[in-house]
């Protein structure tokens, strides 16, 4: 963490054990998503009902790149069953995070330069080889520029290579097909 941890632990007495039982969690959360930038938690007793007991209360502030995760869990009779439920939430929040940080990130595919190696007009479709010597399906609705009727066999394209896991019957597919002369950075 950039930040070092906090523990705040308000109207009750301090404990060694329970700090401890806090730093043992967030090294959890650290091990889990090394990328955590701060963290705040808070263990209180705010209310005193003489006919309920003791109940605690416990907030987790957790900031991690581009936003914050707060939890807060109310209304527990055992501190260490309060922390528990509010690091569960916060692991449960945090993989959450993780993902949508993956999807943000997530590879874009690279263009890729080859030759139009078949075409069937009357059906919509046709084939490229690419420069790796693999033939990819493309349609007529992946065709960018020119229109899909002037293309022709021998034409030099660039495109992208569908990357989505489940191939169609067709095989590896093409999609973004564009005519020109294209060259691919050294």
């Amino acid at each position: 963490m950039q930040v070092p941890l906090q523990i705040t632990i308000r109207d009750i007495s301090p404990s060694d054990a329970l700090e401890a039982h806090i730093r043992d969690k967030v090294d959890k959360l650290e091990n889990f998503f090394d990328r955590l930038v701060s963290c705040h938690v808070v263990v209180e007793m705010p209310h005193k009902h003489h006919h309920q007991g003791k109940e605690f209360n416990v907030r987790i502030n957790i900031g991690v790149p581009g936003s914050d995760i707060v939890v807060n869990r109310d209304h527990h009779q055992d501190p260490y069953v309060a922390l528990r439920d509010a690091f569960d939430a916060a692991k449960r929040q945090l993989e959450d995070h993780a993902r949508r940080m993956q999807l943000k990130t997530k590879a874009h595919p690279v263009d890729q330069i080859g030759h139009v190696a078949r075409i069937f007009y009357d059906e919509g479709y046709g084939f490229i080889v690419g420069e790796d010597g693999i033939e990819r399906y493309f349609h007529r609705d992946n065709v960018i520029d020119p229109s899909f009727d002037r293309l022709q066999e021998g034409d030099e394209v660039k495109f992208i290579e569908d990357l989505r896991e489940e191939l169609g019957a067709e095989g590896l597919q093409a999609k973004r097909v564009s005519v020109g002369k294209h060259h691919l950075p050294e």
